[in-house]
């Protein structure tokens, strides 16, 4: 028995040699191998291989810094807009956002800020009133919310002035502010002005009081100069997550103008590997730009995979699920100050699919996603489907339902509208207050004003907005039915 297993030892030794050599590019053409050739090949296949593993994980941990950095970049590239102003969209939202999840019936005011050069930066948000509100959050590079603005806020509606004090400031800061400790120089706030409806009036009235918010910083508070603003809505907006080298040089970015937080220092040494690290330029050679790509793609797919395991569902035995999980809310709530739990994944997925971190989650809105029918089949642009909206939804502004593109997660290109929602007058009600939306590559008869258009090349996922959700949302007295097919594709 003990020479068998010698002989079997041997054989798995020479096994794996063989393959190592076959691995190897520095494996001689006449098939000769010294032992130091054979070491330097080996060390080479395991270098890439070291490589790519550390690639994935560096996409998986760097999602929601590198979907900041392509926002930012967006908006410089794009727009007039720089750090410190308002970029902002002047009407609701159409396919050129191509932001991840953007919500087409609210206007977006975005302000990109950035303490390494200004110092402390106030963002001044004006009082909710009949002139319109804000629901608002807050966000470092990282997205991890630093406070929530507006009348479920920090201020409840009453206006105020937020200050945003960069990594380390130890001054005094004037009363009469809402100070916001970071970690990082900088981040964004993502302020939506709320619509009473979609008419024009109403549109003017919201973008209106969304241009009283202002940006300045803490030094020049004493005689604050003019807030720029900057339309995007002709542009195309285009922020999706690339997943090949664009990512790693996006990750880059980050790690040369930001600190390190103590979190994170485990990925010090990992992402050197790649040729990222501090004070040197991010110059892989073609070789490394290969695995780099390899993995980026790999990790792609493994999201993919985690998103079609699904979110734990809202209703029991439903298809909606709220597209966040409770240790990362819990995590990003409390400035990831929980000891025991780092969601990594969670927060990956999480942000490979929309963007913006919430301190309040479920006050100023909550959000329900289904990819899925109620048979459980994905949603295909080529086939129709209808949801039945209960009556009574118990919100206090508004509903909506909106189409994304499964892939990209952002809006459907060269679609004329991407969602129905109570705001819009153009939707009707059934005679006892429901509403059924219908989606499909054609308006079914006499739907077309309940009707959103879909990709036939395309899946589709929908996103279910409640903005000043109630109780009964959470009590689940009130139901969303899971969306039903009712013609298949061709």
């Amino acid at each position: 028995m003990k020479k068998r297993i010698l002989v079997l030892a041997a054989a798995v030794v020479l096994t794996s040699t063989s393959w190592l050599q076959a691995q190897s590019p520095t494996k001689p053409s006449d098939g000769s191998q010294t032992m130091s050739e054979e070491a330097a090949g080996t060390l080479t296949l395991l270098d890439r291989r070291t490589i790519h593993r550390r690639a994935v994980e560096a996409v998986i941990w760097g999602i929601p810094a590198v979907n900041y950095d392509l926002m930012l970049q967006e908006a410089l590239r794009k727009t007039a807009a720089k750090q410190n102003e308002v970029v902002y969209w002047s009407r609701p939202a159409d396919w050129k956002n191509q932001t991840l999840t953007p919500n087409p019936d609210a206007l977006y005011f975005m302000i990109f800020f950035d303490t390494s050069k200004a110092g402390p930066v106030v963002i001044d948000v004006p009082a909710a009133d009949d002139a319109g509100s804000f629901a608002a959050n807050i966000d470092t590079v990282w997205q991890m919310p630093l406070e929530d603005a507006g009348p479920y806020g920090a201020d409840q509606g009453k206006g105020g002035k937020y200050v945003i004090l960069p990594p380390g400031y130890r001054e005094e800061v004037p009363e009469g502010y809402i100070v916001l400790r970071s970690e990082n120089f900088a981040g964004y706030a993502l302020f939506r002005s709320n619509l009473p409806s979609h008419e024009k009036a109403a549109v003017a009235k919201s973008l209106a009081y969304g241009k009283q918010l202002k940006v300045y910083a803490l030094s020049q508070a004493g005689s604050p100069p003019a807030t720029k603003y900057t339309d995007a809505s002709d542009v195309v907006y285009d922020a999706t997550i690339p997943y090949d080298l664009r990512f790693f040089q996006s990750l880059d970015r980050i790690v040369q103008s930001e600190p390190w937080l103590t979190r994170d220092k485990a990925m010090i040494d990992q992402l050197k590997s790649l040729g990222i690290e501090k004070s040197r330029a991010f110059a892989p050679d073609e070789g490394t730009k290969a695995i780099l790509q390899d993995a980026a793609v790999e990790a792609r797919e493994l999201l993919d995979h985690r998103y079609d395991q699904g979110y734990p569902p809202f209703y029991p035995n439903g298809r909606w699920a709220v597209p966040a999980f409770g240790d990362l809310v819990k995590a990003g709530s409390s400035g990831y100050a929980e000891p025991d739990i780092y969601p990594l994944d969670y927060r990956s997925l999480t942000y490979s699919m929309g963007y913006v971190g919430i301190k309040r989650l479920g006050t100023a809105q909550t959000y329900l996603i289904a990819s899925k029918d109620g048979n459980g089949h994905e949603f295909d642009g080529k086939s129709s489907y209808r949801l039945h909206v209960p009556p009574n939804v118990p919100v206090d502004l508004y509903w909506s339902v909106t189409v994304y593109d499964r892939r990209t997660h952002a809006l459907v290109r060269n679609m004329e509208r991407a969602s129905r929602a109570s705001n819009s007058s153009e939707v009707k009600q059934n005679p006892d207050g429901s509403v059924d939306v219908y989606f499909g590559p054609s308006a079914p008869d006499g739907k077309a004003s309940n009707w959103v258009p879909t990709d036939p090349q395309r899946g589709f996922e929908l996103l279910f907005r409640l903005y000043g959700p109630k109780k009964q949302l959470f009590e689940k007295s009130w139901v969303l039915p899971d969306v039903e097919q009712i013609s298949a594709k061709e």
